[in-house]
């Protein structure tokens, strides 16, 4: 087959075929076209049968896009391959042999909603207080086991004595019997499943690694200790594993993925060959000497620098702003600019932050604009979940004959309100009243149980409470006392999941817009707010998505690209974000974030940040973030700040000094292998947080405390830790 059309370290990726390779992909280097042409090489030039090619991803749109394109390159021939996610790969095994480990092979497989209702039949059972344990945060615990592949004893025992964990170790095992005796497994259990299967089963195991002799993986940086197993003992036969990644692009730590697979592949694997896609096909050489100078500050990595053939390019725009506001005027008039002399589509930009609760803003920027918007892999502001249900309770509070908002919060949170107590509402209500009239009559006459009777008396009170002051209360008071009363926040402080995490942020942000309504309005009433925010959710003019500027998160931006970017936003604890202070890993995969985000970019990048920030309710003056100055002065061009005190930008250093700096600073950091020798009681040395003793290492991730620091959990294998010996 030809492959004249492939670069050199791309045409020895694809010919390299036997033993394990790993492919260093950097950002727009080609990786999709070296691992569709590696398929296709496999079967025309080796002439390997289909079926004994494996190909895992992450996403099912990768896989079908994989499969398309080997289909290009060879016909119909490859539908006899196996191309799809780990799940997908995993269900496919187990309908062969999962009879092995007591199930049908009809075994169903449930959905997050699915998990959370057996999870609540199992607090029920077992008589768990579902206000202070709530199924999402048990949920979120056990899948994190799993990641780990802890089972229900591994975890008690890595967690008893901590009341945190109290609730998730009682449900735990109750949950895996209930999943068992329904027949069914959860996503996290068709890997887990899969590899107990391989790991019991002979005959299984024997003949799927006899069946795929040549397994390849993508997206190899964001694996979680489970895939790292399934595809080890695939492999482990023939070793012919070809996995693709980019140490500099793993970002998803926080929800299990595990950098050290890709970092010790060259250990994991005997005679392991290397391959670096430097070349990247995407960005300009401005922007990837922005994105090579930001990451060589991260010490635990493997050198790579992205080049390009494209020289030059256009310098970064700068711009320091006053405040939000200013900032999202910013990004309005430039991109107007561009559609207006440049004869650009509003597809061609992106807005990419760090948390969704910065998106209210700029969106209300863009709609004054004019200017058609799309919300990637999110919802708009006023459409997120917490967002409405507080809305709802203020357009309640407003309007006590609003029937829909009251559906919508009477049983949130949680009152014990189900379809029998909505129909002895509605059987006292009388026509032409409300749903709350028929609620208080329901409360006077008392014909619930004691303690829904309690919730919804409270509940009342509290509508009827608001609704007396509210031409008498700024609507931002009404707001934080409803949050406050209706326990809302705290509700989701206690859950403490990532998603529980960022609604806590969403709804500060909803605080935020009641401020800066209050500072812009005539009243600062609630009835005002409410037009207000109702007239921007019903804007007319956004049908036509095609030609619609485009923002999301930065985590969501991964694997797309756009010409013109706007990362905005660059402060500190905001990006990187305030958990990343402390915490050197924490911070490294922030920095990552900044690569993928400056990479994004085709031709133009424009970085801002503001002064003042209105965040929760209160305004921040947060400094600029590191990753400016981390980027190679050279790369700048127009640089305009708007700060009132007109402070002097300061400038990175220059390329050279980037590298001489990183060379000077790298640190040696345990090894992988040493994970087991580490134990309680030991004394370790760290770079930055000093000298401390182990308190515990569950499956590498110690606990640490230390003499000044206090205790911090760290990863073996990327957190800079030496061994003191005594």
């Amino acid at each position: 087959m030809d492959l004249t059309t492939l670069n050199p370290e791309q045409r020895a990726a694809v010919e390299t075929t036997e033993g394990p390779l790993m492919v260093m992909a950097g950002a727009g280097s080609g990786k999709t076209r070296v691992l569709t042409h590696r398929i296709a090489y496999l079967l025309e030039e080796k002439k390997v049968y289909p079926s004994k090619i494996l190909a895992i991803t992450f996403t099912n749109k990768a896989a079908k896009e994989m499969r398309a394109r080997v289909e290009q390159l060879v016909g119909s021939v490859a539908q006899g391959m196996w191309i799809g996610t780990f799940h997908a790969i995993c269900v496919r095994m187990l309908r062969r042999y999962v009879h092995t480990l007591g199930y049908s092979s009809d075994f169903v497989i449930y959905d997050t909603s699915d998990q959370k209702t057996l999870i609540k039949q199992c607090m029920k059972k077992l008589n768990i207080n579902d206000k202070t344990n709530t199924d999402r945060s048990i949920s979120s615990k056990i899948s994190e086991a799993k990641n780990i592949m802890q089972s229900p004893e591994a975890f008690e025992e890595a967690y008893k004595g901590d009341f945190n964990y109290s609730a998730a170790i009682k449900v735990y095992p109750m949950y895996q019997q209930r999943l068992k005796e329904n027949n069914a497994m959860d996503f996290d259990d068709l890997i887990l499943k899969a590899i107990e299967v391989l790991e019991t089963c002979e005959e299984a195991r024997t003949y799927f690694q006899n069946k795929f002799r040549y397994v390849l993986v993508d997206e190899y940086q964001d694996t979680n200790k489970a895939q790292y197993l399934l595809v080890k003992i695939l492999s482990e036969g023939h070793k012919n594993l070809c996995v693709v990644g980019d140490l500099d692009q793993s970002i998803y730590g926080w929800r299990g993925a595990d950098i050290r697979n890709i970092r010790y592949f060259e250990k994991d694997y005997a005679n392991a060959k290397l391959i670096k896609l430097e070349q990247n096909y995407r960005s300009t050489d401005v922007i990837l000497k922005a994105a090579n100078g930001v990451i060589l500050n991260n010490q635990n990595r493997k050198d790579k620098n992205l080049w390009t053939a494209h020289e030059n390019g256009a310098h970064l725009t700068y711009y320091g702003a006053i405040n939000e506001y200013d900032e999202a005027d910013f990004v309005v008039s430039s991109v107007m600019r561009a559609v207006e002399d440049d004869h650009m589509n509003f597809s061609e930009f992106a807005i990419l932050y760090r948390t969704n609760a910065q998106s209210r803003v700029f969106e209300s920027a863009l709609r004054k604009g004019n200017i058609p918007y799309k919300i990637f892999g999110g919802l708009k502001f006023y459409e997120r979940k917490e967002v409405k249900d507080l809305m709802s309770y203020l357009r309640v509070v407003q309007n006590q004959k609003d029937d829909i908002g009251l559906l919508r919060i009477i049983n949130v949170p949680k009152r014990g309100v189900g379809l029998k107590s909505l129909e002895k509402i509605q059987a006292l209500t009388q026509e032409g009243e409300g749903l709350f009239e028929g609620l208080k009559k329901a409360v006077d006459q008392e014909v619930f149980s004691k303690k829904i009777h309690e919730q919804l008396s409270k509940f009342v009170a509290l509508i009827e409470s608001y609704h007396e002051k509210k031409d008498d209360m700024k609507v931002q008071s009404i707001l934080e006392g409803l949050l406050k009363d209706t326990d809302y926040m705290n509700l989701l402080r206690i859950e403490n999941t990532v998603e529980s995490l960022s609604r806590i942020d969403n709804l500060k942000e909803l605080v935020s817009a009641t401020a800066e309504f209050q500072k812009q309005s005539m009243t600062g009433l609630l009835e005002d707010f409410l037009a207000e925010t109702s007239l921007q959710a019903d804007i007319d003019g956004l049908e036509d998505e095609e030609n619609s500027l485009v923002m999301m998160t930065l985590h969501s931006a991964k694997g797309l690209e756009f010409p013109h970017v706007f990362l905005v936003g660059l402060e500190e604890n905001i990006f990187p974000s305030f958990r990343s202070m402390e915490d050197p890993n924490i911070l490294e995969e922030e920095r990552r974030l900044a690569y993928v985000g400056i990479t994004r970019a085709e031709q133009k990048l424009y970085i801002s940040h503001a002064a003042t920030r209105m965040m929760y309710g209160q305004t921040k003056v947060n400094p600029i973030s590191r990753f400016v100055e981390e980027i190679p002065k050279e790369c700048f061009g127009n640089v305009m700040i708007k700060e009132r005190k007109k402070k002097p930008f300061k400038f990175g250093l220059s390329m050279e000094d980037i590298k001489a700096k990183s060379k000077a600073v790298k640190t040696e950091v345990l090894d992988k292998s040493q994970e087991d020798s580490i134990k309680q009681g030991m004394k370790v040395r760290h770079k930055i947080f000093g000298d401390g003793m182990v308190i515990s290492n569950k499956a590498g991730l110690l606990t640490v405390a230390f003499d000044n620091k206090g205790i911090k959990k760290l990863q073996i294998g990327f957190a800079p830790l030496e061994v003191i010996k005594s």
